[in-house]
């Protein structure tokens, strides 16, 4: 299979002009959607879908779910294509984990995925909140799974340890982008600390036992070439990554990074197969895929045998 020239290289392709029909969000509102949003105004929790702006909220919340966002709604980081606004961080509220955990018990869930700001302030990075709500999860949850994304942690691997020790069924840390357009996207960040993290968990796990799967997740249409995403795929199967989510980059309003290019689901489909060859056992790929999209699915798949593929590419 030709790798080369899935996705043309920044500025090749004329700026996109409109959304096309395969971005239409799905519409919000409805019983289930409400009371999920009173939930979590009552419970005084934030979400990734609603700070991140998620376009699969409408249907995350309708089926009485949502992604968690630990520490806070403002990071410590000024990333430009992330919605969640960067700035001086508040202290942590030490009662948040018993209260996601008291979510997560209302709402049903059986795999809950809980992610952060960036919280660069805090000397382990928040790694210890992390660690203290999957443990407030399981004490009142038992039988459910978690899901962690977490940051990087300014490649404390003592701090990334804390949070491996309580073992997340899935470790998850977004490589987000290329690393060419890492100075442009992911301020703070660094490509290779990223691979670091992923290596650590990975070797974490298999040392006891493989519980832990280990996950990334990029988007697409931010001036990436094909070739470069290939390279990337190498770069996380040589990292220990497990599953991958690829999704379209959809900017959030005009101060953040363009959307250069809107990818077509074929080409989605190409790359997840092209994952699948390379080794990665779930690839998740498509114009609405974020990092949480069918995260319960993943693990449990995963979890069943040593060589799961993933879904197959819509025909």
């Amino acid at each position: 299979m030709k790798n080369d020239g899935l996705i043309p290289e920044l500025g090749r392709a004329p700026l996109p002009a409109r959304k096309p029909a395969w971005l239409r969000m799905e519409r919000q509102g409805g019983a289930e959607y409400n009371e999920v949003k009173r939930l979590l105004r009552s419970a005084a929790l934030h979400t990734v879908c609603e700070s991140a702006n998620c376009p699969n909220r409408g249907e995350c919340f309708g089926s009485r779910t949502a992604t968690f966002l630990l520490m806070g709604d403002v990071c410590t980081r000024h990333c430009t294509f992330c919605n969640i606004p960067g700035g001086r961080a508040g202290a942590l509220d030490p009662d948040e984990p018993r209260r996601v955990a008291e979510t997560v018990r209302t709402l049903g869930l059986k795999f809950a995925v809980c992610t952060s700001v960036n919280r660069d302030d805090l000397p382990d990075g928040g790694a210890e909140h992390f660690a203290q709500t999957i443990r407030q999860i399981r004490a009142l949850n038992p039988g459910c799974g978690v899901e962690v994304l977490i940051p990087d942690f300014m490649g404390d691997h003592g701090a990334l340890e804390v949070v491996l020790r309580e073992a997340p069924e899935v470790l998850n840390h977004n490589l987000e982008t290329v690393p060419r357009l890492y100075p442009m996207l992911r301020t703070g960040a660094d490509y290779r600390r990223s691979l670091a993290v992923l290596r650590a968990a990975r070797d974490w796990s298999d040392a006891r036992g493989g519980a832990i799967k280990v996950k990334t997740g990029i988007m697409l249409g931010v001036g990436e070439s094909g070739g470069q995403v290939v390279e990337l795929m190498r770069d996380a199967v040589a990292a220990g990554v497990q599953i991958m989510t690829i999704g379209q980059y959809l900017q959030p309003s005009g101060r953040h990074h363009p959307v250069r290019r809107y990818v077509e689901p074929q080409e989605f489909d190409r790359l997840a197969a092209i994952g699948r060859e390379l080794g990665i056992g779930w690839v998740e790929a498509g114009p609405m895929v974020r990092s949480s999209y069918h995260a319960r699915e993943q693990s449990e798949t995963l979890a069943q045998g040593p060589s799961p593929v993933g879904p197959d590419p819509a025909p």
